[in-house]
C-alpha cells in the first residue's frame, strides 16, 4: 500500500469546547496512537483531509504523517477511523494509527468478483457473494487495498474457499481457510421464486387494543361523564 502525504499540528485549542472551535478554523481534531509512541492529540486542516478521503480508492488509508515541530520528521499510520456528522457528512474527528514499517499489521479488506460465472453465464445460476471483507496481515508496504477474486470457472454447486484465493507475495490471509467467499446456486424455480418473495412480503401488522381503565364498567351510581365538565 502507497502512503500518501499528509501535513498535523499539535491541537490548540484540547479542553471542552475546543473541538467546535477548531472546526470553525476549518481544522479537524485528531489523535495518533501505537506502540510506538504515546497518544497525542493534533489536528489537521479540514480540506487537507477531506482530499485524501476523496482521492482515496478503499477505506484504508496509509499516511506519511509530518507533525509540525515534531521530533520525528515523519509517522507513518494508518487512518483508523473516521467520525463524520450524522446530517451534513462533514469529518468531526479522525483517529490515526501509528505503524512500523518493519511491523507485519492486521487490517480488513474488501473483496470483490471479478469476470462472470459460467454457472450464471451459461447455467442460469446465481453468484453469492458470501464475504464481503477479508482479514489480511502484511508490512504496512505491502498491504493490499482491494483483493480480486476470478469467478468465471465457477460452475452451479462450486464454491471458492478462503483457503483457494491467491493473494500477492508478502500478505497473509487470516480465518477459517473452508469458509465459503463466493459460490454459484442452482436456479431458483418459479415456486421456490414466489416462496421467497412471499416470505419478502411483510404480513399485514396485528392489532393490539389495550382497554383503558375509563371503559371498564364502572358500579352502579359511580359512571364517568363521557367528556370533562368545565369548572
Amino acid at each position: 500500500m502507497k502512503s500518501v502525504s499528509l501535513k498535523a499540528f499539535p491541537r490548540t485549542l484540547s479542553r471542552r469546547g475546543g473541538s467546535k472551535k477548531l472546526r470553525a478554523q476549518e481544522r479537524i481534531p485528531a489523535v495518533i496512537y501505537g506502540r510506538l509512541n504515546a497518544p497525542q492529540n493534533l489536528e489537521v486542516l479540514s480540506k487537507d483531509l477531506d482530499e485524501l478521503i476523496h482521492h482515496s480508492a478503499s477505506e484504508n488509508v496509509l499516511v506519511d504523517l509530518a507533525v509540525e515541530n515534531d521530533s520525528s520528521p515523519k509517522r507513518l499510520a494508518l487512518v483508523q477511523e473516521v467520525q463524520h456528522h450524522a446530517l451534513s457528512g462533514k469529518v468531526l474527528h479522525v483517529d490515526f494509527h501509528e505503524v512500523s514499517e518493519t511491523e507485519r499489521v492486521t487490517i480488513t479488506v474488501p473483496v470483490e468478483a471479478r469476470g462472470e460465472a459460467a454457472g450464471v453465464k451459461t447455467g442460469g445460476g446465481v453468484l453469492e457473494h458470501v464475504l464481503f471483507k477479508l482479514r489480511v496481515r502484511a508490512l504496512p508496504k505491502d498491504l493490499p487495498t482491494l483483493i480480486e477474486v476470478d469467478v468465471s470457472n465457477l460452475q452451479i454447486g462450486q464454491s471458492i474457499h478462503l483457503g483457494d484465493i491467491p493473494v500477492p507475495a508478502g500478505v497473509e490471509l487470516l480465518g477459517d481457510k473452508s469458509m465459503s467467499v463466493f459460490a454459484v446456486a442452482e436456479p431458483l424455480t418459479e415456486a421456490a421464486e414466489a416462496a421467497a418473495a412471499a416470505a419478502a412480503t411483510p404480513g399485514e401488522p396485528e392489532m393490539i387494543k389495550e382497554k383503558k381503565d375509563e371503559d371498564k364498567k364502572a358500579p352502579a351510581g359511580d359512571k364517568k361523564p363521557a367528556a370533562d365538565k368545565k369548572k
